[in-house]
C-alpha cells in the first residue's frame, strides 16, 4: 500500500508533469472567455486578474517564459448584425516585449453561424483587377497613442460583411520570450457609419524655362495653382529644387534659409486659395545644404519640412547633405510625409513615413522610373502624388497621383496642365487573399 507521504508526493509529481498543459489564473475570467494556442508546444500561460485594467475593470494576461515562438491568444465569439458598422476598442500594456507592433495584435473573424468564413461582399484588388474574394480575411486593429501609464488603444470601425452573425475576437501575444501582456477594456460595439474622409491632390507638371533668378522661377507656378484651385484642390505638389531649375548655378548659390523669400511667396498662394502647397528648394542651414520639401499650409505657415536623406553623386559631388528624420505632419484632412526624387529609389524612406503615420506621400522629383513610384504605393498602402520634370514620353517619371493599387487615378500628359485626383482616406482597400493589407502591414512586416 501507499502510505500518505509517499501519496502526496506522487500528487506533486503529477502536477509538475501536468503544470506544461495547464492554464492558471489568479482568476476566473468573464463568461465566454477560453485561451488558445495552435499548439500545445507553444502555449504561453495564461491568467485573469479581475482588478487589473486601467480603469481596474480586470486584466487578461499573457506571460511567455525564455523560449522563443511561443503564441497563444484570449478569445471570445460575440454576435454581430451582417452589413451593419462596429467599432471595436481594446486596451492593452506590455512588458519586455520588443516589438509590440508584431507581437501585440488583435485578429478579428467574421463567421456565419456554423462557425464558417463568410463570402466577402467587400470590394477586392487584384493586381489592376477588380473582383470579389470567395471569403473575407482576418482584420487586425491598429495601434492608437500610448497613455503615460503604458496603455496603448488598439481600434478600428468595420463594416460586418453581410453573411456574418458573429465575430471571433483573438488577444494575442507572440514571439516573445519573457514578455508579458494584459489586455483590458475590450468591447465590440454597434455605431453609426462613420463619415468619409475625401480629399483632392493635385500635381502640377511643369518645368521652369528661361528664368533669370529663384524668385523668377517661383513666379511661373502662379497660373498652374490657380488651376488647381479652380479644380477646389487641396493639396498641390510641385517639382524639385524650384528655384534652383534652369538657372546654371550651383546648389549653394541658390540655396536659401526657411522660413524665406520662396516660402514665403508659395505660402501666400496657399493662404489666397485655401490650400496645402509642397515643393523642394534647396535650404541653407548655417555652412550646410540641403534638398528639402516644405509643406504650407493654407494660412500660409510652414506646416513642415523635409530633408532628402538619399543623395544621388550629383548632388554629393556638389556639397549637398543628407537629413536623418521621416517626420510626417498633421492637416485638416490627413497626415502627409514628404520625401524628394532620389528617396523613390529606396523603399525605407516611404517605408518610414508611412510607419510614422503618412496617408499621402507628397514627392517632388525631377525622374524616376515610375514603377518605383507605383511600388511604394503597393507597398505602403499610401497615396503617393508626384510631380515631375520628366515628359511622359521618356517614361522616366510621372506626374499623378498614385492609389493603394498602383494605378494612375489622375495622370499628366502634357507639359503646363494640373492633374487632379479626389480620394477617400478612409476607404480600406481589400487585396485578394490579404485583406486590408494596410493594417496587416505593422502586424507581418520585419
Amino acid at each position: 500500500m501507499i502510505n500518505t507521504v509517499n501519496f502526496l508526493r506522487l500528487l506533486v509529481v503529477g502536477i509538475l508533469i501536468l503544470v506544461p498543459s495547464m492554464t492558471f489564473a489568479k482568476d476566473h475570467a468573464p463568461a465566454g472567455w477560453t485561451t488558445a494556442a495552435s499548439r500545445d508546444e507553444i502555449r504561453p500561460q495564461f491568467s485573469y486578474n479581475k482588478t487589473g485594467g486601467p480603469d481596474g475593470n480586470g486584466t487578461f494576461v499573457i506571460e511567455h517564459d525564455e523560449r522563443e515562438g511561443l503564441d497563444g491568444y484570449w478569445k471570445k465569439t460575440v454576435p454581430v448584425e451582417g452589413g451593419k458598422y462596429y467599432r471595436f476598442e481594446a486596451f492593452r500594456r506590455v512588458n519586455r516585449v520588443g516589438s509590440p507592433r508584431r507581437s501585440a495584435s488583435v485578429r478579428l473573424l467574421w463567421q456565419d453561424s456554423q462557425g464558417r468564413l463568410v463570402k466577402n461582399d467587400r470590394e477586392v484588388v487584384a493586381g489592376y483587377l477588380h473582383g470579389f474574394s470567395s471569403k473575407v480575411q482576418a482584420e487586425h486593429p491598429t495601434d492608437k497613442s500610448t497613455n503615460a501609464e503604458g496603455w496603448t488603444e488598439v481600434s478600428e470601425t468595420y463594416r460586418v460583411p453581410s453573411g456574418a452573425t458573429q465575430a471571433v475576437i483573438e488577444l494575442h501575444l507572440m514571439w516573445a520570450p519573457h514578455g508579458r501582456i494584459e489586455w483590458s477594456n475590450v468591447s465590440l460595439n454597434k455605431v453609426k457609419p462613420p463619415s468619409s474622409r475625401k480629399v483632392r491632390l493635385a500635381s502640377v507638371h511643369f518645368r521652369p524655362k528661361n528664368g533669370k533668378t529663384p524668385a523668377e522661377n517661383c513666379r511661373m507656378f502662379q497660373p498652374l495653382i490657380e488651376k488647381a484651385a479652380a479644380q477646389k484642390a487641396d493639396l498641390v505638389v510641385l517639382g524639385e529644387t524650384v528655384p534652383y531649375v534652369g538657372l546654371r548655378k550651383t546648389p549653394a548659390e541658390v540655396a536659401e534659409v526657411v522660413p524665406g523669400p520662396s516660402t514665403e511667396y508659395f505660402g501666400s498662394l496657399a493662404k489666397k486659395h485655401d490650400m496645402y502647397i509642397v515643393f523642394s528648394l534647396y535650404e541653407r542651414a548655417g555652412h550646410l545644404v540641403y534638398n528639402t520639401a516644405v509643406l504650407l499650409g493654407p494660412k500660409g505657415n510652414i506646416v513642415g519640412n523635409y530633408r532628402k536623406v538619399t543623395l544621388p553623386r550629383g548632388e554629393i559631388e556638389r556639397g549637398v547633405a543628407p537629413g536623418k528624420d521621416y517626420p510626417v505632419f498633421d492637416t485638416r484632412f490627413g497626415k502627409v510625409g514628404m520625401m524628394i526624387c532620389y528617396d523613390g529609389f529606396f523603399p525605407e524612406v516611404a517605408r518610414e513615413l508611412t510607419s510614422n503615420g503618412a496617408e499621402v506621400i507628397a514627392w517632388p522629383v525631377w525622374g524616376c522610373n515610375p514603377e518605383l513610384a507605383r511600388a511604394r504605393a503597393i507597398e505602403n498602402h499610401v497615396y503617393v502624388v508626384s510631380s515631375t520634370y520628366e515628359d511622359i514620353s521618356r517614361n522616366w517619371g510621372m506626374s499623378a497621383v498614385i492609389n493603394h493599387s498602383g494605378k494612375s487615378i489622375a495622370l499628366a500628359k502634357e507639359w503646363g496642365t494640373v492633374v487632379v485626383g479626389e480620394v477617400d482616406l478612409n476607404h480600406r482597400m481589400q487585396w485578394r487573399s490579404l485583406g486590408d493589407f494596410k493594417a496587416e502591414l505593422p502586424r507581418h512586416r520585419p
